[in-house]
């Protein structure tokens, strides 16, 4: 960076920005307290996202619901919550980032409570929207809060890296947490408990975060926002139905409503004098590179947790609980990565940290890949392991590259889009190498001669869709025939792993190198 640049922190720079020469910003015991208020929010969102699944079972019974019903009850929270985070990452930059938390605080733990004691699948599924609605404020404006708390970049590194540890933590006792809730009281108090989280940050958050916009806003565009919503929610809801369905009409069509959508949106961003988003973040190159990075950590992540879970509890026959306690070393990994990233940096570049982590995933990816997955889940739990301690040191820093090579007064409109690569990138994983898996398993099954003799065309078609229903078909056959299914329906399942997971390993592989690459001239951090 030249003198000149430095000494305007403002600029939008290739590189993250570092303090004017002479001056540092020593982060005090208010700046901490504000991070850990922050993180109530966070750990609420992570939470929700995994500890409602515990949940649908009771959901289903004590409602009556429909499987079409339980589909949106699932699927109307992420619909919502990815067309709406661009829109309001930019909107707290405008109205002010504390003030736009605080509103969605409110709105979420109320709309929580009202949901809580939902009488119908209606009122839950629109219950369900509006949480999306409320959760779209809150994330974004975490990440650049802590943008614009932590000036000096180590004393931010370390905070983005306590912001995912809370994500990362909330996503390992969702499960745990969700199973117990449910278990001890009733479905409803997984969505109750979010009241007492949000009431520390409602009480003392305005007195100790500071807030922060930009100091020259432009005028909220509303069809922007339409645009954004119309962009990402056929996007998001096509790529579901691609997955559960096959590419069909429905899936195929409402995909190409969201990419139309979307080129109109970018169009519209480029005429506007204050567009809702600012297209030119994606010309830094090290913006864009870790915004990839992001959805293809989460991508791999995620389509290998699929497939992880299927097999923990359909081919080893663990419990539901005792699968997501079996995965817990590996959440708290990356926790510990996360963390540990933040003094590499000082010693070694970020972008070969970032391409470091994205390698060490690559490698558990290879393991899955040319291993064996007879000899138990071991092999599969210590993938899982290397996994997320090269997703935690490459969300990590790529996180910080993102809010560091934007400038401060646009660190709403990069926190929101760094989290729209997550939910993308964890759309993705989920749906597109889930489908692979299951076309995959659907072709390499055999069931053994002579099944169809035993069990009902039903239970045969079934068995012949996924893995839990050859499991389940197989529990109503006389030995040693049932055992002869499962055996069948394993080995068409680790077809369809050996594939995913060499898809999995390309990616990474292909991210790591280009990390490697494009990042190569970001600078070390400060000591």
């Amino acid at each position: 960076m030249t003198p000149s640049a430095a000494a305007q922190p403002n600029s939008f720079s290739p590189t993250l920005s570092p303090l004017p020469a002479g001056s540092r910003f020593r982060a005090s015991r208010r700046d901490w307290l504000a991070l850990a208020l922050l993180m109530f929010p966070v750990l609420l969102v992570a939470v929700d996202n995994t500890a409602l699944t515990f949940a649908l079972p009771a959901i289903a019974s004590a409602l009556d619901t429909s499987g079409v019903q339980l589909l949106w009850i699932v699927d109307a929270y992420p619909l919502v919550l990815a067309g709406l985070l661009v829109a309001m990452g930019s909107l707290g930059d405008r109205i002010g980032r504390r003030r736009l938390l605080i509103i969605g605080s409110i709105g979420f733990a109320a709309v929580s409570a009202a949901t809580a004691f939902a009488p119908s699948a209606g009122w839950l599924i629109a219950g369900r929207a509006a949480l999306g609605f409320f959760g779209a404020m809150l994330m974004p404006s975490t990440l650049s809060l802590i943008r614009n708390i932590f000036p000096d970049p180590n004393r931010r590194r370390l905070a983005i890296a306590v912001w995912a540890a809370g994500f990362s933590g909330g996503a390992a006792l969702g499960p745990i947490f969700g199973g117990w809730l449910v278990e001890q009281f009733w479905w409803g108090a997984v969505l109750l408990v979010a009241v007492p989280i949000m009431l520390p940050l409602l009480v003392l958050g305005p007195a100790f975060i500071p807030e922060s916009r930009d100091p020259s806003p432009g005028k909220v565009d509303a069809p922007s926002i339409l645009l954004s919503l119309f962009t990402m929610a056929p996007v998001v809801y096509g790529i579901k139905e691609f997955a559960t369905e096959g590419p069909g009409g429905a899936a195929l069509g409402t995909m190409a409503f969201g990419v139309a959508m979307g080129v109109v949106f970018v169009r519209r961003q480029q005429r506007l004098h204050s567009p809702l988003l600012d297209i030119s973040l994606f010309r830094n190159r090290v913006f864009s590179m870790a915004i990839t990075a992001n959805i293809l950590a989460l991508f791999s992540f995620n389509g290998f947790i699929l497939f992880l879970a299927q097999h923990l509890q359909l081919i080893e026959g663990m419990s539901p609980s005792a699968a997501g306690m079996a995965m817990i070393p590996a959440l708290v990994a990356t926790v510990i990565a996360g963390l540990a990233a933040v003094p590499a940096v000082r010693k070694v570049r970020p972008g070969f940290v970032v391409a470091a982590g994205l390698a060490m995933s690559a490698t558990g990816y290879s393991l899955v890949t040319f291993g064996s997955h007879a000899g138990g889940p071991s092999l599969l739990l210590a993938a899982l392991l290397i996994l997320a301690l090269g997703v935690g040191t490459a969300e990590t820093i790529s996180n910080d590259l993102i809010l560091g090579s934007a400038p401060p007064e646009k660190s709403g409109a990069a926190a929101a889009i760094s989290e729209t690569g997550y939910e993308v990138g964890a759309l993705l994983g989920t749906a597109v190498l889930g489908s692979i898996l299951t076309a995959s398993y659907q072709h390499n099954l055999r069931l053994p001669a002579g099944i169809t003799d035993a069990a009902p065309t039903a239970g045969t078609a079934q068995a012949g869709e996924t893995l839990a229903g050859a499991v389940e078909m197989a529990a109503r056959l006389p030995q040693p025939m049932a055992d002869a299914v499962r055996l069948a329906a394993a080995a068409a399942f680790d077809s369809g792993v050996h594939i995913t997971a060499a898809i999995g390993l390309v990616l990474m592989a292909t991210a790591a190198v280009l990390a490697a690459v494009v990042l190569r001239k970001v600078p070390k951090a400060d000591s």
